[in-house]
């Protein structure tokens, strides 16, 4: 199993998007919320993903398509 620590910024054109929603429903990801501030003109969110290791990459690829600055902090893989 493949853990990644991501950090997620976005402005107001994007902020009230299900972009979590996204990850856990078409990535077969498990997403866990580790800090967050959000408002109505941007936000921040830190999340870890886990899952197989081409689920989790997968999902970190489509992130940076979505026009989200996407930060990817700590990387763990288990077995």
């Amino acid at each position: 199993m493949t853990v990644i620590k991501v950090n997620l910024s976005a402005g107001k054109e994007s902020v009230g998007e299900p972009w979590i929603n996204r990850l856990c429903r078409d990535f077969n990801v498990i997403v866990n919320i580790v800090r967050a501030n959000v408002d109505i003109d941007c936000g921040f969110i830190q999340v870890e993903l886990s899952g197989a290791t081409e689920d989790v990459q997968r999902a970190t690829t489509w992130l940076m398509t979505t026009g989200l600055h996407v930060e990817a902090e700590q990387r763990s893989v288990g077995a």
